[in-house]
């Protein structure tokens, strides 16, 4: 589906300013922080490339990658350094890398589980024994009893060369598909007619996060909701994490094992002549 700010990097840039690149500097940190193995990183979800144009500028050998072709060719052409390819995060085969990135909830666009499997099991090739995996996003925890992003839609506005765009948006939760659901209608000051999207975000829960990372061969080092890049306050250097992770944000660092785990499997229960289970 066509998204206003995907299609165009400019206003996404300009919706969501980063002169301080602070995503990038918070990346950064966790790679230093957490001893990546080497310089080799992997951007998945890159966007308009500041992130990775940042790693790129701190030393980093760094290959972008997103799936929109307009983020791609303007990540080359405004943020310049790093390799941009097209690929898809559910499933990619890019080489091998010594840290994969993957930051504003990128993550949660593999809406399923065959999905999420796809994306662990690409790091995992794509990462050696000690290789780590970043990763920031909405945290599905938050939502457990809270409504106060729910119960209004959210009016932003913003201006870019003389023409005001105004986003009128609506979050809802599909408790069955386990997905915060997103309709937002944009209008333009320019007399275009409005624009309707719908998008949608995988709610993951702490513990359901580190059981994924386990059954697929990684160890989480860190796990917390703040402070980050998208939180408030924002991150800084020197900030050391939370130890809490129910805030709307979580922020994840694991490293790959050099084990490979078996998949859980659920064993059959065995209910014996005579016994009754009662039903919960």
């Amino acid at each position: 589906m066509r998204n206003l700010l995907t299609d165009h990097p400019a206003l996404y840039e300009t919706r969501f300013p980063d002169a301080g690149r602070l995503a990038g500097r918070w990346a950064e940190d966790c790679l230093r922080r957490h001893g990546a193995p080497g310089p080799r990183v992997l951007d998945i979800g890159c966007g308009t490339g500041r992130d990775a144009a940042h790693l790129h500028a701190a030393g980093r050998t760094v290959t972008g990658a997103d799936l929109s072709g307009a983020m791609l060719e303007y990540a080359r052409g405004h943020h310049p350094g790093p390799e941009y390819v097209r690929a898809d995060l559910r499933g990619f085969a890019l080489g091998r890398f010594d840290a994969v990135v993957c930051l504003d909830s990128a993550l949660l666009y593999c809406h399923t589980n065959d999905e999420l499997d796809g994306f662990l099991a690409s790091c995992r090739r794509a990462l050696p024994p000690g290789g780590l995996l970043v990763a920031e996003m909405r945290n599905g925890a938050f939502f457990l009893g809270r409504t106060e992003l729910l119960d209004t839609p959210a009016v932003d506005s913003f201006t870019r060369q003389g023409t005001t765009y105004t986003s009128t948006t609506t979050l809802y939760v599909d408790r069955a598909a386990q997905l915060l659901r997103r309709t937002r209608v944009w209008t333009a000051g320019d007399g275009s007619p409005p624009a309707e999207q719908r998008s949608a975000w995988r709610l993951l829960f702490p513990q359901e996060l580190r059981r994924l990372l386990a059954c697929h061969g990684f160890e989480v080092l860190a796990l917390y909701d703040g402070p980050g890049p998208r939180t408030e306050p924002p991150w800084r250097e020197g900030d050391p994490p939370a130890a809490t992770a129910d805030g709307d944000r979580l922020h994840l660092v694991a490293r790959r094992t050099r084990r490979d785990r078996a998949p859980f499997r659920r064993q059959p229960r065995i209910q014996q002549q005579g016994h009754r289970h009662d039903q919960p």
